[in-house]
């Protein structure tokens, strides 16, 4: 079979033919597609602002929260992006957006004391409601999951050697701070990454995760009774710096996730930026072939059980085998990543990029 017919063969099993397209591709320049049949595709959102939450909800209808209290929407693909900011938010510092369709969403703004908020739309950003604001000036909060459309948590940078955690039962209508007698220890000097919208993530009706860094160790907290208790577990990614640790955690069912992260400077390596669990986080095992570089957001490819994508500011990688090994295959900059059940995955990062995994022969 020539070069050619393999690829139409891949792009015939829809997104996860699109994403191994990507293996066949060379690097591109950064912003560019690959010269494959797969690639990113940005779209125009008419903004500078960084898009550090995202929310994926179907191949038509996304969500993305960024810098100056930015939020846009888009229901025909990313063909189009509707700014729908609350009013007055300008000052706010949105990192993260759980959204449960075209109408209804929520938006978590990160910073000391009264900075923290969460609000709530339920007309596709026509209209918001504050519904929670963060009165004690000791807390910081910075990742937000929801694991169906009641039942969601946030999380703070630790208050009184204990990481706090919020929840709600009625989708973000109202939030009640977690009691923390089950909550471990923080490690001096440890906190999470509002980088990605991807420090707190869940899987399933029950487990979530948390992941840290800046303390002498990685780790990844691990509850199994929607934030009650939590055990802590030490990762192989590189700590022991404010700079350094897990960033972004993703979960394909209670058993299986992928952490990424690093050391976000610049002018740092990042060694060691990939690890995986199969035994819902107890463990965790080094990439053999971990990303090359510093990345802060990842997502699992749908109806697969081994791709995976990861980005971060230099560029976006390429799991076939579970997180084992990472091929980079893009190098745009994007700070997060989402993918949907029904086959689209988007992505999103500074100076207003938004963009979609397209094949030549669909969208």
């Amino acid at each position: 079979m020539t070069s050619k017919g393999k690829t139409r063969r891949m792009m015939s099993v829809g997104l996860i033919g699109a994403a191994l397209a990507l293996t066949l591709a060379a690097p591109a320049r950064a912003g560019e597609t690959p010269t494959a049949a797969a690639g990113w595709q940005l779209t125009p959102t008419g903004t500078d602002a960084r898009f550090r939450g995202l929310a994926a909800v179907d191949r038509s209808t996304a969500w993305a929260a960024g810098s100056r209290g930015t939020v846009l929407r888009t229901t025909d693909g990313g063909r189009s992006w509707r700014n729908v900011s609350p009013a007055g938010a300008g000052d706010l510092e949105f990192r993260d957006v759980e959204a449960f369709d075209a109408r209804r969403a929520v938006v978590l703004a990160i910073g000391e004391g009264e900075a923290s908020r969460v609000l709530r739309t339920e007309d596709g950003g026509v209209t918001w409601t504050e519904s929670f604001r963060n009165t004690d000036p000791r807390a910081f909060y910075d990742c937000m999951t929801f694991f169906d459309r009641r039942h969601g948590l946030a999380m703070s940078d630790p208050v009184d050697g204990k990481y706090r955690i919020l929840a709600t039962r009625d989708g973000g209508r109202s939030w009640q701070v977690l009691p923390s007698a089950g909550m471990p220890d923080a490690l001096p000097g440890e906190a999470g990454f509002a980088a990605s919208g991807q420090c707190l993530v869940s899987s399933g009706p029950r487990d979530v995760w948390l992941a840290t860094g800046g303390g002498a160790a990685a780790r990844v907290l691990h509850s199994a009774d929607r934030g009650l208790t939590w055990t802590a577990t030490t990762t192989p990614i590189p700590a022991g710096d404010p700079a350094r640790g897990v960033f972004g955690l993703a979960f394909r069912d209670r058993a299986h996730g992928i952490a990424v992260g690093g050391d976000y400077r610049k002018d740092q390596p990042s060694p060691r930026a990939g690890a995986v669990t199969d035994d819902a986080g107890r463990t965790w095992r080094p990439a053999a072939t971990p990303p090359p570089a510093y990345r802060s957001g990842v997502a699992w490819l749908p109806h697969g059980k081994a791709a995976a994508l990861a980005v971060g500011p230099t560029g976006t990688d390429l799991t076939t085998d579970g997180g084992r090994t990472w091929r980079t295959v893009d190098t745009g900059s994007y700070d997060t990543v989402d993918c949907t059940a029904d086959g689209s995955c988007w992505a999103s990062g500074e100076k207003g990029r938004v963009a979609r995994l397209v094949t030549k022969d669909k969208d």
